[in-house]
């Protein structure tokens, strides 16, 4: 079953596209990701349709130019090296991104019937960097579209960056039903990277529920893209000497944007052993430190 869901690097490429990721292509009704490569001097004309969109560098800077109005990416060397900077794009909306140096972009995106957003620019000083967990579940959360970071319709957007050796995505959590004040109903991509050449590897899992069984257990490598549509999700495990990655994206019919978890019962626990343990030295990554 892991097949379905676990995409490697280059398998859904289409177009421009290293990753095309869509709600038809994943079918379901919300969650999208594209990533871009542009060569230096290249330009790309993005019409958001019904969905909306983040302009988010992964390496490299570019211009994204859209109602008359001109955003500078600065952009980063890395997803290791800082946060950066990003823009915003509405439904409805045509863009063109260009860059003049070259440099990999991803387009999260989601379907929305909420109109009213502008675009926008993200500056990478008021994107919150979180230290979430500790000892071996230590990493770095960079809140890029979340309810209280960026004001949107439907989308979610984070990255999690956990140092090699450590456990994140734990213990196990869901979101797939709509429990007001508990949990709320919320497709999820997961998009990696990972440090340390072409041999660098991690593993991520997702387990389902009696109702609704899913099962995946795979070795990601940078490029590959898990598609969680339900289900218990996690660890994501960074194996020791291999810096982790991922880009989150969610969206989901629930009309107050909120982004609620419930533990796996049988892991919640460890939560708790969290309060007698430091943080990890090694992070925040890059620049954060």
């Amino acid at each position: 079953m892991s097949d379905k869901y676990h995409l490697p690097a280059g398998t859904s490429a289409a177009g421009p596209y290293d990753l095309l990721v869509t709600p038809e292509s994943a079918g379901w009704g919300h969650t999208g990701l594209r990533i871009l490569t542009l060569e230096p001097g290249e330009a790309h004309t993005l019409s958001t349709g019904d969905s909306e969109f983040l302009v988010l560098p992964m390496t490299g800077s570019c211009t994204v130019t859209t109602d008359g109005r001109a955003f500078e990416l600065t952009g980063r060397t890395g997803v290791f090296a800082s946060v950066t900077d990003f823009a915003y794009l509405p439904r409805e909306s045509e863009a063109r991104i260009s860059s003049a140096s070259g440099g990999r972009f991803a387009l999260p995106s989601a379907r929305t019937e909420r109109g009213g957003h502008s675009a926008r620019y993200g500056r990478k000083e008021d994107v919150p960097v979180e230290l979430r967990g500790a000892g071996a579940c230590s990493r770095q959360v960079n809140n890029y579209c979340l309810p209280g970071t960026f004001d949107a319709g439907q989308l979610l957007v984070c990255e999690v960056l956990t140092p090699g050796g450590n456990w994140s995505s734990y213990p196990p959590h869901k979101h797939d039903e709509a429990r007001p004040g508990e949990e709320s109903e919320l497709e999820e991509i997961y998009h990696f990277e990972v440090s340390g050449g072409e041999d660098a590897f991690g593993f991520q899992r997702v387990y389902g529920t009696p109702d609704r069984p899913i099962d995946v257990l795979a070795e990601i490598r940078s490029g590959d893209t898990v598609l969680i549509p339900h289900g218990w999700h996690g660890p994501s495990i960074a194996a020791p000497g291999y810096d982790l990655y991922y880009l989150n994206v969610m969206a989901g019919p629930g009309q107050d944007r909120a982004w609620l978890i419930c533990d796996d019962p049988a892991h919640g626990w460890v939560r708790a052993t969290w309060d007698a343990q430091d943080v990890d030295d090694r992070l925040p990554f890059g620049e954060n430190r």
